[in-house]
């Protein structure tokens, strides 16, 4: 599959750069892909990074961006097009902004199938605390792209609420929620050896001067320093493009507090010190703009949060399960009191370090690219099988129908073969066979029921007698008798869930067993007597009997048509 990804990218420090780079980073891992990343252009000239394959073909504040971005698509001829976007990606004059997002439009008319992931939306932004200028003309303008961005093949965006909006007021279901993702392959156990000692390091991290502001952080800050003489403020990051100059202007006026530290731009090699040895992660933000990279990265690192209380970060908090401590917005009291309160609670420091760590679990950026690729690779054999049943309309008397149909069907041949998803391999020995029978030793039963090698019959897969609840059945076999039938003890247990078996000698309430789970569709009904040693020795009648369990063991199988026994050793009641 050819991928083009249209991004800003390293080393700009564009929006959204750090984000695209760790795309692009999974796409290239996968040698069944092959990814060419739309880059804008830089004003000088800088290396790029190796091992990726960049063609900076846009500019930002340039109206001949889209121009220019199809021209270099065309040459391509990609299968997936992929853009990584916010409003003001490819400029901040309105015009140009809006002409760069009219790219994913024009690049689905000219044939590719293209995917945005939208990271905001303008109906979400407080544009007046962002600092633009005539709110309700770009508030109009904003809707306007967003129909014109809902026009591409499938759209995804970072949150359930965006996608109730985009569905509710532009009426389109082209819409996929998505993680954001914690923006690293492997996070990173919290090393709370290093936080608090000799320091309690507040981090603030991000992009400064529009509605990210540090005034209140410092002025909390101010306070908390009175009650934790061992706090320490560090602020990473430099200047938004919008507000340049912002952290120079607070570096010369705080510059000399030896307790407030200012790291400016952090290179990608330098995050983990920097977060690891960090106690909290502040976000002192006067509104948002979707889900947040700082707290995704917070969690990459087991870093706990302290925010404001705003609805997309609240929406973020319970969508996610992120470990997030909310401060009235505005309130600088409010926000020294609630990192007071954190700070001095070791406890509390550990138990969200440790759930944010479990949370970037299950959102690392593997998870994430596989997700999107699965879905490009969906809908790119949906619509070659429905092209196909197109022509298959076509009446029969049309002259090299058959030719005609091979050749438009030539390139989607081996598609599993060529898949760039991995496939699952497949535990156990066993081969799964007509209805779900599954033959694990070589013999099947009469009538189609498949036996374990002892007689058994064999159903939905266990692993050994505990996942029964059976407990530790002793055996009485020989070695070479066991080896026989059995092979390794590792070796796999299937039995029919049909029916609950209990040694005597055990309560069916004893401490550590666990009811099993049943697969229902993989049932079998147990008709007819299975030869061999196992099995109920009454040929499958109603009335409980006794039976070798194929261990010279006496259990006692309890008739699921038989509902007193069913409530006394929790039988399974088949209808």
């Amino acid at each position: 599959m050819k991928i083009c990804l249209v991004t800003t990218f390293p080393p700009s420090q564009g929006g959204l750069s750090e984000y695209g780079l760790h795309i692009a980073e999974e796409l290239r891992r996968n040698p069944f892909l092959s990814v060419t990343i739309l880059a804008d252009k830089m004003p000088a000239e800088h290396p790029e990074l190796d091992g990726f394959n960049v063609k900076r073909c846009w500019s930002f504040d340039d109206p001949m961006s889209a121009y220019r971005l199809l021209q270099t698509i065309g040459k391509l001829k990609p299968d997936v097009v992929w853009f990584n976007l916010l409003f003001s990606t490819f400029g901040r004059n309105p015009f140009n902004a809006f002409l760069g997002l009219l790219t994913p439009l024009l690049s689905r008319l000219s044939g590719r199938y293209t995917h945005v992931t939208l990271h905001h939306l303008m109906d979400t932004v407080d544009l007046k605390d962002a600092g633009v200028k005539h709110a309700r003309l770009y508030r109009a303008a904003g809707a306007v792209a967003t129909r014109v961005l809902l026009l591409s093949n499938s759209v995804s965006v970072l949150m359930p609420g965006y996608r109730k909006i985009l569905h509710e007021k532009y009426g389109h279901d082209n819409v996929h929620v998505r993680s954001h993702g914690v923006l690293t392959r492997r996070p990173e156990y919290p090393d709370f050896a290093r936080r608090g000692n000799p320091e309690q390091r507040i981090l603030a991290f991000g992009k400064w001067g529009t509605y990210k502001r540090l005034e209140l952080m410092i002025e909390a800050f101010q306070i908390i320093k009175a009650t934790l003489p061992n706090a320490k403020l560090v602020i990473g990051g430099g200047d938004h493009p919008q507000a340049q100059g912002y952290v120079q202007s607070l570096k010369k006026k705080h510059g000399g507090n030896p307790a407030i530290e200012f790291t400016g731009y952090v290179e990608e090699d330098q995050l983990p010190d920097l977060f690891q040895s960090s106690s909290v992660a502040v976000m002192p933000y006067s509104s948002s703009t979707g889900c947040s990279g700082v707290a995704h990265l917070a969690c990459a690192y087991g870093v706990p949060i302290v925010c404001a209380d705003l609805a997309d970060f609240r929406q973020m908090a319970d969508g996610e399960e992120l470990a997030i401590e909310f401060y009235q917005p505005g309130n600088a009291q409010d926000l020294a009191n609630c990192l007071i309160n954190f700070l001095t609670n070791q406890e509390k420091q550990r138990a969200m370090g440790v759930q944010n760590f479990s949370t970037a679990l299950r959102m690392t950026m593997p998870t994430i690219v596989l997700k999107y690729l699965r879905h490009f690779e969906l809908e790119q054999r949906t619509e070659a099988l429905r092209q196909i049943t197109r022509f298959r309309r076509l009446p029969g008397w049309v002259p090299s129908k058959s030719l005609m149909l091979r050749l438009m069907t030539r390139n989607s041949l081996g598609w599993v073969h060529r898949s760039a998803i991995p496939r699952p391999r497949v535990n156990g020995s066993g081969h799964e066979l007509l209805n779900g029978n599954l033959n694990e030793s070589g013999k099947l039963a009469g009538s189609g029921i498949p036996l374990n090698g002892d007689g058994v019959t064999a159903g939905s897969r266990y692993r050994g007698s505990k996942s029964l609840g059976l407990g530790e059945i002793p055996s009485t076999r020989t070695a070479s008798h066991s080896d026989a039938h059995n092979g390794d003890s590792s070796q796999e247990l299937s039995l029919t869930p049909a029916w609950h078996a209990a040694d005597e000698s055990q309560s069916p309430n004893a401490e550590g067993q666990k009811e099993t789970s049943m697969d229902w569709d993989r049932v079998v009904p147990l008709r007819q007597p299975a030869d061999g040693n196992g099995g109920n020795g009454n040929g499958g009648s109603g009335d409980a009997g006794t039976g070798s369990h194929g261990s010279g063991g006496k259990q006692a199988v309890q008739s699921t048509g038989n509902p007193g026994a069913r409530e006394h050793n929790r039988a399974i009641e088949r209808p």
